[in-house]
């Protein structure tokens, strides 16, 4: 008997909950903390993510960072100049990552003493929004250029994020970003979430998101989200007009 598209779905789905599961239990036994970054492409997430990296290796601390893109290892080198350690992971064309992918990285390349790990998700806020990589803190990232509507338009990532952060700040004025407008929309869709606003070219924010990470990091409650990573069955089009809860 043949499959549906959608039966094939969730049991990718449910392969990926089950590996992101045991990925979790072994990395708490190690004790490494996993931050996943989600964003949509240009967001401002790579120089951001290398500003709290060099923050976090001038405080000593064991950090490292896997980033993941289609093709090309400009990330990597971009990030590496932090001093942390840094790994591109290629996904020959996947949309996302996976935990499968995350787990064969953990163990051939993440160096023994790192308790902090920051994964760099491929720039989409859609299919990475349904994928549990066995993290331990969710933040999704926005530009102010890109509409203050963005949270109702991609539901799932706002929703299921611990934290959100709101970058290049500094464009607020020329872009006619509406804060309060954009406000009302993540509380909507995920109430009582924290929106830390950052800025990479001043460094603005970055002490900020570093500190909570390291909170949550060393046992302090994360933001509980009304969305947990789940399966979407939707096509990219729907998703990308905002037609799905």
């Amino acid at each position: 008997m043949c499959e549906s598209m959608d039966e094939v779905k969730q049991a990718v789905l449910a392969k990926n909950d089950g590996l992101a599961s045991d990925l979790r239990d072994e990395l708490d036994r190690r004790g490494v903390s996993v931050v996943n970054l989600l964003s949509s492409p240009g967001s401002g997430k790579t120089e951001l993510l290398g500003r709290v990296l060099a923050r976090a290796v001038e405080r000593g601390l064991p950090v490292a960072a896997l980033t993941a893109d289609l093709a090309t290892e400009n990330d990597a080198h971009r990030l590496a100049r932090s001093g942390a350690p840094v790994k591109q992971l290629l996904t020959d064309g996947l949309c996302h990552l996976e935990a499968r992918q995350l787990r064969g990285h953990v163990e051939n390349w993440l160096p023994e003493d790192t308790s902090l790990l920051f994964v760099e998700n491929v720039g989409n806020l859609v299919c990475p929004a349904s994928y549990d990589l066995g993290e331990s803190l969710r933040i999704v990232l926005m530009a102010v250029t890109e509409g203050e509507d963005k949270p109702l338009k991609y539901p799932t990532a706002f929703g299921s994020a611990h934290l959100v952060v709101l970058t290049k700040t500094d464009l607020a004025g020329p872009a006619g970003f509406d804060e309060a407008a954009f406000d009302a929309q993540v509380q909507r869709v995920n109430p009582g979430v924290e929106v830390v606003r950052s800025c990479a070219r001043t460094g603005a924010g970055v002490d900020a998101l570093l500190e909570r990470v390291l909170a949550v990091r060393a046992g302090a409650p994360a933001h509980r989200p009304p969305l947990t990573p789940r399966p979407h069955t939707h096509t990219h089009e729907d998703a990308e007009a905002g037609l799905v809860p």
